[in-house]
């Protein structure tokens, strides 16, 4: 049972309890005055009704994606370069391009979601043109944020598989274009593997890598890494540093993608 439901059944029975207290009160001091003891009862069963409806509005919400297909995303520039896995990195683009960065994300971050939203089209078409090579690092840095746990680790393994297949870039896309909310339920494993069917994934080696966790544990050999590597570390403020998600990283550096100009920049450095 979760906190929602064990908080909302307390306060039920602290309700009823409530009420039945409130009913023998108005026998008691009322000679009998039904009009009062029904106007009580109707309010208990009022508030009980409410709180009933939270707990389901609570359990339909955290559930949101169960059963549900994750619509593919068609990313046609990524027809255009070539991509391939390289442990647990994936290589987009030449190796001729005069700009590379690596990029540090979770499929369960938010904020790595509204990156991508923000970045991503701009990031494909300057791959797609040979400007720009781009390092991506799934990271399973929020394997615990979802309900059940496991999702950051499950979609990371997943779009490994996908690299495997030359379907990175549109698995990639279409699980940040639809992501779980973080702290609630992500995408079962069939629901991967079900998003790469739809993307023309129909190898048994995929579907089994996704069942079997194939690369779960160089992925979290790699959080380890990455989240003890000092040239990773930001400042947060307030004292906090630390590793964090989206991590932007060009000629040994993080990158600031504040000013929307970042990318654009970059790719003009080195040009000059």
């Amino acid at each position: 049972m979760g906190g929602a439901e064990r908080t909302a059944r307390k306060r039920r029975q602290q309700q009823q309890s409530a009420g039945a207290r409130a009913v023998s009160q108005a026998r008691q001091g009322g000679g009998g005055d039904t009009k009062r003891i029904v106007a009580v009862v109707a309010a208990v069963v009022v508030v009980a009704a409410v709180v009933i409806g939270g707990v389901l509005w609570t359990n339909a919400s955290k559930n949101a994606t169960e059963g549900q297909t994750i619509p593919a995303v068609n990313a046609s520039a990524a027809d255009d370069y070539p991509e391939r896995r390289d442990g647990v990195v994936v290589v987009s683009g030449k190796d001729s391009a005069p700009t590379t960065i690596d990029v540090y994300a979770d499929f369960l971050c938010p904020v790595c979601a509204q990156f991508q939203q923000a970045y991503g089209a701009q990031i494909e078409e300057k791959i797609a043109s040979g400007e720009l090579r781009v390092r991506t690092h799934m990271v399973p840095m929020l394997v615990d944020r979802s309900d059940p746990p496991g999702y950051s680790l499950d979609a990371a393994n997943a779009a490994l598989l996908a690299a495997d297949e030359g379907k990175f870039t549109p698995f990639h896309d279409s699980l940040f274009a639809h992501q779980p909310e973080e702290g609630k339920r992500g995408y079962s494993k069939d629901q991967l593997i079900q998003l790469g069917r739809d993307l023309g994934i129909t190898s048994q080696a995929f579907a089994d890598g996704v069942r079997n966790g194939k690369y779960d544990d160089e992925l979290t050999a790699e959080m380890q890494r990455v989240a003890n590597d000092p040239s990773l570390q930001q400042d947060f403020g307030e004292g906090q540093k630390g590793f964090g998600t989206p991590t932007v990283v060009a000629n040994g550096s993080i990158v600031s993608f504040s000013d929307s100009n970042w990318l654009n920049k970059l790719l003009n450095n080195a040009k000059s």
